[in-house]
Parts: C-alpha cells; sequence; structure tokens
C-alpha cells in the first residue's frame, strides 16, 4: 500500500535554537513581516524549503508560505498499523 501524502512529508523535528528557524504561524494569525526578510523560502533549523513545501514538526504540519514563513495546519496523528479504514 502506498504512503500517504502525510507519511511522505519530512520529519524536521523541533526547532534548535541554535539554528536559523523562520517564523511559524497559525492560519487565523495576521502575519506581521521582519523589514530585513526575504520572502520565497523558509528555514527550519538552516535548512532552506521553497513556498508550498510541507514539513513535519513533531506532530505539527507546516506549509511554507510567502513571504517565508511556516503556517500551521494542524497535529496529524500517526496511523497505527493494522487498523481497519
Amino acid at each position: 500500500m502506498p504512503a500517504s501524502p502525510v507519511e511522505e512529508r519530512l520529519q524536521v523535528g523541533v526547532p534548535d535554537p541554535e539554528f536559523e528557524t523562520s517564523q511559524i504561524v497559525s492560519d487565523e494569525d495576521d502575519i506581521e513581516v521582519e523589514p530585513n526578510v526575504v520572502g520565497g523560502a523558509c528555514r527550519f533549523n538552516g535548512v532552506v524549503f521553497r513556498i508550498g513545501q510541507y514539513v513535519l514538526s513533531g506532530t505539527e504540519l507546516l506549509r511554507c508560505e510567502a513571504p517565508g514563513v511556516w503556517v500551521s495546519e494542524g497535529e496529524i496523528r500517526p496511523r497505527t498499523r493494522g487498523a481497519a479504514s
């Protein structure tokens, strides 16, 4: 059985303060961008991701949006193996 789109997302872990991570906001937040932020990509622990890419931070699904912020899509619960569909 093929993996679901969520299972194919890159697991990036939690933000490490030692590395650059773009701001994480919820869909309801008004996004205030810092003046010197260049849009076009998001960073997570120093790794660059294109606008439109998704990653998992623990169980939180994040979407990279212009101008370079992560938007939380909510929590993802892992499916248990052998569970009935």
